[in-house]
């Protein structure tokens, strides 16, 4: 193993134990029925974990960690702005259920809009890498414009499962309410126009955490808790959000696997070339 090689698995190993930590948090959280007690813990290992993993999948963990705390920025300003003014998401404002704040804005939530936004753009179709022996790695750029829409989807798709858990432990409240569980539709276009610009952070600071696998087992690892949780573990379990989460997330983790299978294949197909 190369000293390379080495530095970028530290990291990826690091990423795979707090992702285990996340799991197995939210496991004790739901048995003992304490979801507000471990909000905090689950927040911070899930960005941790997608800070490792984009640290080591990219080797540049300087760079994984600007880009984490410029979309806290981002999410701490979107999220100041909102609670002050209502734009972009709605008339919303946060209970003392998430502590500690910053003027009135948990500092978990912008923490957590870190943490799923490197594992949102890193699971968006459009990016990933090749190798072909004797010729190293190469990044392969998907189209950029895609790949920042499809990430801010993927990212929105999380507040399908997000809000209404939030809801449900009196985290925040929405002055109006709304359709979709009490969630008004402005909070999801909020999200949307939030997210481009999380996307777009990501684009400019830390390209190469697209298609990382790291990263997007993030992603997929939340989605399958969520959907589980929301069907099975939560009290009174809701299946309609279990089912609208599960799918606009669960979209995004077929396409992975399946543009992972493809990959395997064409790679395989072009080792046998390249030995030939």
């Amino acid at each position: 193993m190369t000293a390379v090689s080495a530095r970028r698995r530290a990291p990826s190993i690091i990423g795979t134990v707090l992702l285990g930590a996340m799991v197995a948090a939210q496991v004790v959280s739901g048995a003992i029925d304490d979801l507000r007690g471990w909000t905090g813990l689950v927040v911070l290992l899930l960005a941790a974990s997608s800070v490792a993993f984009a640290a080591g999948a990219t080797g540049r963990p300087g760079r994984a960690v600007a880009a984490f705390g410029a979309v806290v920025a981002v999410g701490y300003a979107a999220e100041l702005a909102g609670v002050a003014t209502g734009v972009p998401f709605g008339a919303y404002s946060y209970t003392q259920v998430l502590q500690p704040q910053v003027l009135g804005v948990p500092v978990i939530v912008p923490v957590a809009w870190g943490g799923m936004g490197l594992a949102a753009y890193a699971i968006a179709p459009g990016g990933g890498g090749a190798r072909l022996p004797g010729r190293g790695a190469a990044h392969v750029p998907g189209r950029g414009a895609a790949r920042v829409l499809l990430g801010a989807v993927a990212l929105t798709a999380w507040d399908l499962f997000l809000d209404p858990q939030m809801l449900r432990l009196g985290a925040w409240t929405w002055h109006d309410g709304g359709f979709y569980r009490g969630v008004p539709l402005s909070n999801f276009a909020g999200w949307l126009l939030v997210s481009l610009v999380v996307m777009a952070v990501i684009h400019g600071l830390l390209p190469e955490v697209s298609g990382t696998a790291g990263p997007a087992a993030v992603y997929a690892v939340m989605a399958v808790m969520e959907t589980v949780g929301f069907a099975l573990v939560f009290r009174p379990p809701d299946l309609l959000v279990a089912v609208c989460g599960g799918v606009a997330m669960g979209v995004f983790v077929a396409v992975r696997v399946a543009a992972r299978a493809g990959a395997g294949a064409r790679t395989g197909i072009e080792e046998d070339v390249w030995r030939r």
